[in-house]
Order: C-alpha cells, then structure tokens, then sequence
C-alpha cells in the first residue's frame, strides 16, 4: 500500500461522512420549528393516480407569510386528497382550503413542545456522531490490519490514523453546528 492507497481510504471515509452529516441535515430540516418550511412537508405522501407521490410532485409549495405554507395542487381535483395526507400526517397541523389552494397554518409551539422537539434533535445528532464513530472505527480497523498484514509502515499507519481523526472531528462539528443552529430556531420564540 502507498500514500496514494490511504488517499483513497481518507477519501472513502470523508464520503461516508459527508452523507452521514447530509443525512442528519434532512431530518433536522423535517423537526417542526413553529416557523413555515416547505422542508416540514418533505415526507407528506399524496395517494394520486393510484400510487403514493410525494406532496412536492401534485403541488407548488410556496411560504406567504412566516407562520403559513400554501400548496397549489397541480390538478384541482387532489385539493381534497393533499388536505387529507397533510391532516393525517404525523406533523400536528391542520390545513384548510378555500377551493383553489391548501393553506397550511404553522401553529406556534408551546415551551414543552419546544423542548420534546429540543430532545429530538439532541437524539437525532447524537445518531449522526455515532454513524461518524462507526466510519471511524472501521477506517481504523482496515489501517491495523493493514500494519499487521505489513502492507503499510508504522509510521503510515499512524498518519492515516491521524487523517481518518482530523476528518472525523470536521464532521462532528458540522453535525454539533447543526444541531445548535436547530436548537436555536426551536428554543428562541
């Protein structure tokens, strides 16, 4: 093995990280902050032509105002159906229309609602940093048994012990930053 092997190996790891900390930036933008984001709606499934679609692909999701989302049904014939998907979704909310459009109102969260929600996000990092420690540790487990294969030199090792740590803790503070930009979206009212 040579320098250009662990070059490869810090650039597998650095993947695997990057959509580790990507993966937890999708659901923090799902946990509900009191404030109108189209990203809330992201999992909302409309039954439609005969097979579930995602809310973004029969509505045009537009953001009026701080506290309400519109959605604009592409055929005004799913009015009804989009309403009843974001109804019984999981997302505490209670859309209306008026024939044309589904506003959805924002309701303002409640301070121990804010803190389940605070919780959930700790929770969520915390499942992130553990998927990093996890790319970690194999990174680590392949560079020991490639020193005790004697494919790499001690001192390789210990350089690529060092890369694998240094992109390790980048990636723990982008999910640390993540989880205190969502804390402060939530707890700030």
């Amino acid at each position: 093995m040579d320098v250009n092997d662990l070059k490869e190996l810090s650039a597998a790891v650095k993947t695997r990280m990057d959509a580790g900390v990507e993966h937890v930036r999708r659901e923090l933008s799902n946990v509900r902050t009191g404030r109108a984001s189209v990203g809330l709606l992201e999992n909302v499934q409309v039954e439609a032509y005969g097979s579930k679609m995602p809310l973004n692909q029969v509505a045009g999701l537009s953001i009026p105002e701080p506290a309400l989302i519109l959605a604009q049904p592409y055929d005004p014939q799913l009015l009804a159906v989009i309403e009843k998907a974001i109804r019984s979704s999981d997302l505490g909310l209670n859309p209306s229309s008026d024939g044309k459009v589904v506003r959805i109102p924002i309701p303002a969260l409640t301070d121990e609602r804010r803190k389940e929600l605070s919780r959930h996000v700790h929770k969520l990092a915390e499942e992130g940093r553990n998927v990093l420690r996890q790319v970690r540790r194999e990174a680590n487990e392949r560079l020991k048994k490639l020193l005790k294969d004697h494919t790499i030199s001690e001192d390789d090792e210990r350089r690529g012990l060092d890369e694998v740590q240094k992109i390790t803790d980048g990636h723990i503070k982008l999910v640390d930053d993540l989880q205190k930009k969502k804390d402060g979206e939530l707890l700030v009212h």
